[in-house]
């Protein structure tokens, strides 16, 4: 059997290689990107205990990668309520701001821009990572499929599997609206988020 050649790409009479034009300047609504390669958000769980507040690590790594066009942040909690892994950032206390505000201070001062991904993990969470081990709160009660990582109590993770969560309740949808829009504000007016 002969070796078949690769094909090769040629760009269209007045048009760029698809490589080149990845390369190339973008507009992203207010902002205008250097090229068009963005760093999806990737959970780390480095986040320091107790609190789940950004480190220095966390810092550090964002930094490292401040290349890319725009950093997308790993998913970030917008209550303590709202934990789905152990180790993950969220940013409803002082201390997560003050975290963050030091992982964008690192991002910025690399030359990188950084956007926060504010997370709810509805039923993907376990009562060991809810405020008084209560239940996760869903849409539905329906137990989801997998296990979640949590502490052991020796600051270990381990995988234990998904409970039923409590049904969400309509009286409680304002709230957890609230808590998004409390995470955006904070991300917009106490960190230089850009």
């Amino acid at each position: 059997m002969a070796n078949a050649e690769a094909p090769v790409l040629e760009p269209v009479a007045g048009q760029q290689a698809p490589a080149e034009h990845l390369f190339q300047p973008f507009k992203l609504g207010p902002f205008t990107l250097p090229h068009r390669i963005i760093m999806a958000p990737l959970t780390r769980s480095r986040a320091r205990q107790p609190g789940n507040v950004p480190s220095a690590l966390n810092a550090c790594y964002y930094a490292q990668r401040a290349s890319a066009a725009l950093i997308i942040s790993e998913a970030t909690q917008v209550s303590n309520a709202r934990t789905g892994l152990r180790w993950t950032p969220g940013i409803h206390s002082r201390e997560q701001v003050d975290g963050w505000r030091h992982v964008v201070d690192a991002v910025h001062e690399a030359g990188g821009r950084i956007f926060l991904q504010l997370w709810h993990v509805g039923r993907i969470s376990h009562p060991t990572l809810q405020p008084d081990n209560m239940l996760p709160v869903a849409p539905s009660a329906i137990t989801p499929s997998g296990s979640a990582f949590v502490d052991n109590g020796r600051g270990e993770g381990e995988l234990v599997p998904f409970l039923q969560p409590r049904a969400l309740q309509i009286e409680e949808m304002p709230y957890i609206v609230q808590q998004y829009i409390r995470g955006q504000g904070i991300a917009e007016r106490r960190i230089r988020w850009r």
